[in-house]
């Protein structure tokens, strides 16, 4: 069974490469493997230095791995979803077989590949220790790799079960971004610890060990200093972790298939329509800012997307701040960050809406209200939070100075954000598979190396588009005249204004002229 799905698994992967997918992937691979390549050297280096300081680094490595294959499933869309559970529940197979069975097809792929090269520096650096340790670093390292695969698969698939509601899937979008910006905390704990860990301190080494991750190295440390109790119970340990690990798995599984999931909320009984006078015009583009906010509040993955980019573009700046690097420099410009990674995230407007662009091609004069209400509602979201941003957090920082830079290339940003946001809708549009499953966070495709690379050029374009407030800004500065840089704060508004309208209007010509071809890139392949 376990054989079967590797190859089905391989089969899928090698059809779905081709183009700007492969570039990705290749790219994707050289990372992975450099960075399980670095890990397996510093393990090796450690071991050399003493089996104390190495056992120390290697269960800093399998911490660290650990950690990455909780959060990159979470960040990157709900994990490895090549062959789905769904497609198996017509087959004769008994839950622990069939989660045998996708845990072996999961250690097909790039990261369980550079995962092995990371593990595999226990057995290198176990080699110099003799024959025995290095023996017991073979069985230690397969039942670590089980548990660190094993360890994500249950958490997600807890994380996916608890998603199925629309309060989980709020709380789902809240997890998503603390895992996002993890490797702030992450980073400030590895720049205080590096120092003890090269000490080879003893508390640290001693908590390291006491950790499921640290089982392997401690097994091996025991086996090369003849302290076979510790051997014994530590592989006892990681194999009655790995059998509790797996009975879970496999009870997520019959859940996940026997459980009906849903993508929106169930509606409420008795729930009475609205009589009152809405406040948008009872125009086209009206109605399509009202339908655009109504989907940006009940579908879950608009949702997500939306809220994580927020959460993110405020919190870089207050942990860096907190941090001590940049006070004065980050946290006044939070909006900034807002306006940036929201335009950023939801740059695939018509790669959500999948096939049902065909209504606004074929209905006359829908491309205008369409573009213009998106953009409307776009900014009926980001502006207010950009906006108390930029009023609040430079009084808070004490950054006085701040608010003409601030309040001068917001508007700027804004309206540029608003016109990008539809131009890489429409000429670099992905698709986005029907959600079946209840984790918000699973999206299915990516963009690519090339669409990728645009939008993230596209965030110097926003400067570009500021760049007259910038100007003013700086020459204020130079001259010592408050007057002109306080003047940056109606340019930023006038070309604000004016790239928001000239991006969307480019945009709305792509999707007159070019609406088939925009409906075959985001028709999803199933």
């Amino acid at each position: 069974m376990v054989g079967v799905l590797i190859r089905m698994k391989l089969r899928v992967l090698s059809h779905s490469l081709g183009g700007a997918r492969a570039a990705s992937f290749a790219f994707g691979a050289l990372v992975g493997l450099a960075a399980g390549g670095a890990s397996l050297f510093l393990v090796m280096l450690g071991y050399q230095n003493g089996v104390s300081i190495g056992t120390t680094v290697a269960s800093v490595m399998m911490l660290l791995w650990t950690i990455g294959w909780l959060i990159g499933p979470i960040i990157m869309g709900g994990g490895d979803e090549t062959l789905r559970p769904e497609n198996f529940a017509l087959l004769p197979l008994s839950p622990t077989k069939l989660a045998f069975g996708l845990l072996g097809a999961s250690l097909a792929g790039v990261p369980p590949v550079a995962t092995v090269i990371a593990f595999l520096g226990l057995v290198v650096g176990a080699l110099w220790l003799g024959a025995l340790p290095a023996i017991v670093a073979v069985v230690t390292a397969v039942l670590a790799l089980a548990l660190t695969v094993l360890l994500s698969r249950v958490v997600v698939g807890a994380l996916g079960a608890v998603l199925g509601s629309r309060r989980g899937k709020d709380l789902g979008v809240l997890l998503a971004a603390l895992a996002g910006l993890s490797y702030l905390p992450l980073r400030y704990a590895g720049e205080a610890l590096a120092p003890v860990i090269l000490q080879n301190n003893p508390v640290l080494g001693g908590t390291l060990r006491w950790l499921p991750t640290g089982w392997a190295p401690a097994a091996v440390e025991g086996a090369a200093t003849g302290n076979w109790l510790a051997v014994i119970g530590a592989v006892l340990a990681l194999a009655a972790a790995d059998g509790l690990l797996l009975l879970a798995y496999s009870r997520l599984l019959v859940l996940r298939l026997t459980t009906p999931q849903t993508n929106v909320g169930p509606a409420k009984a008795g729930r009475v329509k609205a009589s009152g006078r809405s406040l948008l015009p009872a125009t086209p583009v009206g109605a399509v800012i009202g339908k655009e906010l109504r989907l940006w509040w009940r579908d879950a993955r608009r949702r997500a997307m939306l809220l994580t980019s927020v959460l993110i573009g405020l919190f870089i700046p207050v942990f860096s701040s907190a941090g001590g690097r940049g006070a004065l420099v980050m946290l006044p410009f939070a909006g900034l960050w807002v306006v940036g990674f929201s335009m950023l995230q939801v740059s695939n407007l018509y790669g959500f809406d999948g096939t049902s662009v065909w209504h606004t091609i074929v209905t006359p004069g829908a491309a205008r209200a369409d573009v213009r209400g998106r953009q409307w509602a776009w900014g009926l979201i980001i502006g207010p939070v950009a906006i108390v941003a930029g009023l609040v957090l430079p009084g808070v920082a004490g950054s006085w100075w701040a608010y003409p830079w601030v309040l001068g290339v917001l508007p700027a940003m804004l309206g540029g954000g608003a016109g990008f946001m539809l131009l890489l809708s429409v000429y670099w549009a992905f698709p986005m598979p029907v959600q079946r499953g209840s984790n918000p966070f699973n999206q299915g495709n990516r963009p690519g190396c090339s669409r990728g690379l645009v939008r993230l050029l596209s965030m110097l374009f926003l400067l570009v588009i500021a760049l007259p407030s910038l100007v003013l800004l700086i020459v204020g500065q130079i001259a010592h005249n408050p007057v002109l840089s306080w003047i940056a704060v109606p340019v930023g508004l006038a070309t604000g204004g004016f790239a928001a309208w000239w991006l969307g209007r480019l945009a709305e010509r792509r999707l007159l002229t070019r609406g088939p071809e925009l409906l075959a890139q985001v028709k999803a392949a199933g």
